[in-house]
């Protein structure tokens, strides 16, 4: 259950910006300050511990409208604060910036409130309710996931799982391309391969799924259940086919010939059957594997839905009401150019058919609709060109185009031995993402996904992600869980116990830098969400666990925990289970486990 911004770990920041307030406010009763002063008071953790806990930058932002020096301006802010048992002091730096210091028992009760909220602390009800939908992966259903397709399942789900833990309301929704060219080919490839199951020798296009395994496989459980009911000969498949690419032709027009013969011989009822059998079966894979990597939708949305609920024509009626469709040449156009976009887009083609970016409008039309305040789009870098249109499509369409994010993700690069893995072939290197999981593990392959920006180029160093070492840094947060655990072990082979009130009562005992620095580390851990979650950047959290992790591991090294005074005894392990306990909440978020040994 989501608690309060105020009852997590940011409750001393967002106190302090209400003391900041205070003194604006009594500044401006004395005319130090304007009456008609508002600033946006953000108080910010400083990195270096030199310069206190939190930092200000208020009287630079308000000393022009004072007619005072900044550093004069801060000093008359600190002046006016109200007094707080948590603040020891404040400290003028720079050209003006405020520094807080607050006091050591404050900082440690950090510890008694992860104790205490365990699972749920870090997170807060900032998104208060508010309904957002993220879509991501949304790859054609024509064949297995690849590792392209896992950054950006990763990513997505790592970013839905952050919201959720601020307070969002979160739907994740997978775009079912089921309708459309490429579903007919694929529809087509696999009737071929069944003819050629059935001993009709008949060559198979250069532009089908031609050496894919599994549409083989399709074919042949479409054989077993159906038999020859779909078999014709090739002379009769073949009549008046325009060439192949090999052999002089087009292989455009040659595919794309072979599904029209496809869809006249069997007619719309046996075509769905083989249309079907490929879909089915692809998509049931693509749920199966997205599933067992911790992928979870509430929504699977059908391509095909929208022209059988008429929103295709519905979203084109209403563009043209609007004055933002022309005609030319027999087809349809939208004035994207009116919105920003280099050119204008066609939406209906000169034969009458809808385009995919037809259904694109229609599509996010339907996503407003539902009552969205919010959606985010994360797709693959290699469909930057569509933002503009889609975001001009949904400005004609009187939506606010600011409440669409769209996120690129950029491919993943995997090397093996220090060379990169070929891509393009499947010449035994794994290219799906059930075969990178089989690989590294599912742990692995989420933290490995979400280092880096999903904007930047990503290098997956598949031995790195197996190796069992420091330098994997997957590894070396599990090993700081692992190591609380290992702890608590050897406390209950001692035939000793673990006393957390008497720990909490004597936290005053952690005075070692180590401790501090762990302490300061922790208190952090919901400000981290907080940003993780808002500016949908996972990474930023996985940057936190690393440095949290070495923060333990240091403190491992140079102190016992099992001593022999109780009282220092259960402080420290109170210090090393919270930051245990913090440890499982951030893997948790990116759908990493936190084993007990390894």
């Amino acid at each position: 259950m989501a608690t309060t911004k105020y009852d997590t770990g940011t409750i001393l920041k967002h106190k302090i910006e209400d003391l900041i307030r205070q003194a604006v406010s009594t500044l401006i009763h004395n005319g130090t300050l304007d009456a008609s002063v508002s600033p946006a008071i953000q108080v910010t953790r400083t990195k270096d511990a030199t310069h206190g806990d939190f930092a200000c930058n208020v009287a630079l932002m308000l000393a022009k409208a004072a007619g005072k020096p900044p550093r004069d301006l801060a000093q008359a802010i600190c002046d006016a604060l109200p007094e707080d048992k948590e603040l020891e002091k404040t400290e003028i730096a720079g050209p003006g910036f405020i520094n807080f210091f607050v006091t050591a028992d404050t900082s440690q009760n950090v510890i008694k409130m992860i104790l205490a909220q365990k699972e749920d602390y870090g997170r807060s009800s900032i998104g208060a309710g508010k309904k957002i939908q993220i879509e991501f992966v949304s790859a054609n259903p024509t064949g297995p996931l690849h590792v392209g397709h896992g950054r950006g399942a990763a990513y997505g789900a790592s970013v839905a799982s952050l919201m959720r833990a601020v307070g969002f309301d979160v739907d994740c929704e997978y775009y079912v391309n089921d309708a459309g060219r490429q579903m007919n080919i694929l529809a087509t490839s696999i009737w071929i391969r069944y003819l050629q199951e059935n001993g009709i020798e008949i060559p198979f296009p250069s532009n089908g799924y031609k050496s894919d395994a599994y549409v083989f496989d399709i074919a042949r459980q479409l054989k077993a259940e159906h038999n020859g009911a779909f078999v014709y000969t090739a002379d009769v498949v073949m009549k008046d086919i325009p060439p192949d690419e090999p052999a002089g032709g087009d292989k455009e027009l040659h595919i794309d010939a072979l599904i029209e013969r496809a869809q006249g011989l069997l007619g719309e009822a046996e075509y769905l059957i083989v249309f079907n059998a490929g879909l089915d079966s692809i998509l049931a894979d693509i749920r199966d594997d997205l599933e067992g990597f911790g992928v979870h939708y509430e929504n699977w949305y059908s391509e095909k839905s929208l022209s059988e609920r008429d929103l295709i024509s519905t979203a084109i009626e209403q563009l043209q009401a609007a004055g933002h469709i022309y005609e030319e040449k027999g087809a349809l156009w939208f004035k994207s150019t009116s919105f920003g976009d280099e050119k204008d887009r066609v939406v209906v083609r000169d034969n009458g058919q809808t385009t995919y970016f037809a259904s694109d409008i229609a599509y996010h039309m339907d996503k407003f609709q539902r009552g969205y305040e919010r959606v985010i789009n994360i797709w693959g870098a290699d469909h930057h060109g569509y933002v503009p249109r889609v975001k001009a499509a949904i400005k004609a369409l009187g939506e606010d185009e600011n409440k669409l994010d769209i996120l690129l993700v950029q491919f993943a690069i995997l090397y093996r031995g220090g060379e990169r893995v070929q891509m393009s072939t499947r010449s035994g290197s794994f290219v799906t993402l059930r075969e990178l999981r089989e690989e590294v593990g599912n742990d692995a392959a989420r933290f490995f996904y979400v280092m880096r920006r999903c904007e930047q180029h990503m290098d997956f160093d598949l031995d790195l992600a197996k190796s069992q070492s420091n330098d994997n840094p997957v590894y070396y947060i599990q090993y700081a869980h692992a190591r609380v655990c290992s702890v608590l072990n050897q406390l209950k082979e001692k035939n000793l116990q673990h006393n957390v009130e008497n720990g909490n009562a004597h936290l005053a005992q952690l005075t070692e830098s180590h401790e501090s620095e762990l302490i300061t580390k922790l208190t952090a851990y919901p400000d981290i969400l907080e940003k993780a979650a808002t500016q949908a950047e996972p990474h930023s959290l996985v940057h936190y666990l690393r440095d949290l992790a070495n923060l333990f591991h240091t403190y491992y090294n140079a102190h016992h925990f099992i001593v022999e005074d109780e009282a220092m005894r259960d402080a420290r392990l109170n210090l090393i289970t919270a930051t245990q306990q913090v440890i499982r909440n951030g893997l948790s978020l990116l759908g990493v486990g936190a084993p007990e040994s390894m």
